[in-house]
């Protein structure tokens, strides 16, 4: 169903991509500039059938270098805007996504994981952008990153990308891979009045005291548009709070530091997983992403013969659910984590379960999905080993 404003309600089968257009204009997206790239095309292809009915503007650029710069203007101009890509495009952004790091300004990049590296295989799943995402800018930043297993989680992890980029002023990252892009399901749109929608907070005091980068309790700023008559100056280099260039070594360490705790002080407010069977676990595998769906036969198989086994799901990969992880370690003998790459985040798990718990990573090069006896295999070794 599609009101008389364009917006769409009620149940529909669709696959994630467009799920994610959805999203989008859900959460008040009314700018979106892209440049086509398997297998991310089909969002921007809805995006540009879709925004003449909600008042949008779909801009294809001529490559994602200019992309990921136009949406950033547009989010100065006062809309919420988005970027979508795949593969090498999502590396073409990255010197951007750290200048909207730098900038604090808030936008979504949408990523449609494929395997590579290079061209790869454009056609075909993977999940090898993971560090990419937090650590593919020079310097540092913070950035936040969601990961969908379903086109409904599309839907709703769109608008939470929107209304996290919002709240913390920051890039935030929809990680997505061909086969949740790819899979059609049924995808339930709520009534708009049914959605929260974080709005910008927008300063309102005089304007002879704004300063566009003075934070508040929180650490992030209130945001100004162009045209509404204040000065401000935004720019990549180190800047004070009025925005101007300090080349200090102290505004350096005074703006870096706060670019990163403003998520680091937020994290409880940010980070999200799913947890099932975790408490009296004696494994626990953790997974992000399709992959939490091809894990699910091997966990049960594992149930059914007996053995305690947990399921931690990355809702937010990053920021990391370190101090979980953490805990979890002092309760189990191991960790399995099954990865689309040749072991990415299973790097974090390591890093924050110590010493003293095993952590199995089940790595796969992308093209398909895991066959879940692998998965299997890796439990009932570690359970029965």
């Amino acid at each position: 169903m599609q009101d008389e404003s364009g917006v769409l309600t009620g149940a529909h089968f669709i696959d994630g991509d467009h799920a994610c257009s959805e999203g989008a204009i859900a959460a008040g997206c009314r700018f979106v500039a892209g440049y086509p790239i398997t297998p991310s095309t089909e969002v921007v292809e809805r995006i540009a059938e879709r925004f003449p009915f909600v008042g949008g503007v779909f801009i294809q650029m001529e490559d994602e270098i200019a992309s990921s710069i136009a949406i950033q203007g547009a989010v100065w101009a006062g809309k919420k805007a988005m970027t979508v890509t795949s593969g090498p495009g999502f590396s073409l952004m990255m010197e951007h996504i750290g200048y909207a790091a730098m900038t604090e300004t808030p936008c979504v990049f949408v990523n449609v994981q494929r395997a590579g590296p290079s061209t790869g295989l454009p056609t075909m799943p993977a999940q090898g952008d993971m560090m990419q995402a937090r650590w593919g800018s020079h310097g540092d930043y913070g950035i936040i990153a969601l990961c969908p297993n379903s086109p409904q989680e599309c839907f709703d992890f769109t608008i939470k990308a929107f209304n996290l980029a919002e709240q913390f002023r920051v890039p935030v990252m929809l990680m997505m891979d061909e086969c949740v892009g790819h899979m059609i399901e049924r995808v339930v749109i709520p009534p708009p009045n049914e959605i929260k929608v974080f709005k910008r907070r927008y300063y309102r005091g005089k304007k002879k005291d704004f300063l566009p980068f003075k934070p508040e309790k929180d650490l992030v700023p209130p945001m100004i548009k162009a045209g509404d008559g204040y000065r401000f100056h935004v720019t990549g280099l180190t800047h004070d709070e009025k925005g101007y260039p300090s080349m200090t070594v102290g505004t350096q360490a005074k703006l870096v530091t706060r670019l990163s705790d403003k998520l680091k002080v937020n994290e409880d407010k940010i980070i999200e997983y799913r947890e099932d069977g975790v408490e009296s676990a004696e494994l626990i595998v953790i997974t992000y992403g399709i992959t939490s769906r091809t894990a699910i036969p091997a966990i049960e198989q594992a149930r059914k013969e007996g053995m305690k086994i947990g399921h931690l799901r990355l809702i937010t990969a990053w920021p990391f659910p370190a101090k979980r992880i953490h805990e979890l370690a002092s309760k189990v003998k191991a960790f399995v984590v099954p990865e689309l790459n040749l072991g990415q985040m299973v790097y974090e798990v390591e890093r924050h379960a110590g010493s003293g718990v095993k952590v199995e990573p089940v790595s796969h090069a992308g093209g398909t999905v895991h066959d879940p006896k692998e998965i299997y295999t890796a439990i009932h070794r570690l359970m029965k080993g």
